[in-house]
Formats: C-alpha cells, structure tokens, sequence
C-alpha cells in the first residue's frame, strides 16, 4: 500500500507544478487553449508510450466500453482549461485550494454512494470531521 501512497503524493505535488507552468505557457502565448492543446498532446503521447509498453490490447477494448466512463476526458479538459486561465488572476494556491475542496466534497460523495464501481465507504461523523479538518487545513494555509 505505501507505493500506492506514494504514487499519489507524487500525483498531488504534481499538479501546483502543472497549474503554474501551464499557467505561465498560456499567459506567454496569451491563450489558455492553446496551452492546454499542447498539456493534452503531451500527455497523450506520453500515456500512449506507456500503454504500447505495458500492453496495447487493452486500447482494443475501448470501443466497448460503457460512453458514459469517457466523460473523464472532459473533465480533465475543464481542470486544465479552467485552472490554466484561473491561476494567473487568482493565484495558484488560491486556484488549487478551490481545486481541493471540490475534491474533498466529491471523493467524499464518490466513496459514501460507491458511485462508478468505487468502493463504499459510509460518510460518518468522523469522516465528515477529518474532511472539514483537512479542508479548515488548507484554508489557513491561504491565509498567509
């Protein structure tokens, strides 16, 4: 388990990283679409390499795979599009902070219903307390 942990927190300092520099590229070709054209054709390449790597018969499932599960692309585009033409205005902290809250209200929605197959994993008052933790947690850190 601490791999999976670890992946994670690498994913987490990831994304401060990818708000600021995408944020920078856009304000330097002064479009968030644009910069957002080259994040997605970047990262398309790279997770086209390591799928033909680990094994490519997996992209011959994807024509039957349920529609709904690729609205996750969207999504992704919204983040990058909305958090590269945010950033620069508002802040990246700022911007991220926002991002994390969405993210504690909807993981917790996720796994309390077990939405799209994720494991249940009731909202109880302890939980609900850790998340309003975490949340005041990263409010203070926008105080300063």
């Amino acid at each position: 388990m601490l791999h999976y942990a670890l992946i994670m927190l690498a994913a987490g300092l990831g994304i401060p990283v990818l708000a600021a520099l995408n944020a920078a590229l856009g304000q330097f070709v002064s479009s968030p679409a644009a910069a957002g054209v080259v994040l997605f054709a970047v990262a398309s390449m790279a997770a086209l390499a390591y799928c033909l790597i680990r094994g490519p018969a997996a992209l011959m499932l994807l024509p039957g795979a349920p529609k709904h599960l690729f609205f996750a692309g969207l999504l992704v585009a919204f983040y990058v599009l909305s958090i590269t033409h945010v950033a620069p205005h508002f802040g990246v902290g700022n911007a991220v902070f926002f991002v994390l809250l969405g993210q504690l209200v909807s993981a917790a929605a996720i796994d309390h219903f077990g939405l799209f197959g994720a494991q249940v994993s009731p909202l109880t008052l302890m939980r609900a307390t850790g998340i309003s933790v975490m949340a005041l947690g990263v409010w203070i850190t926008q105080l300063a």
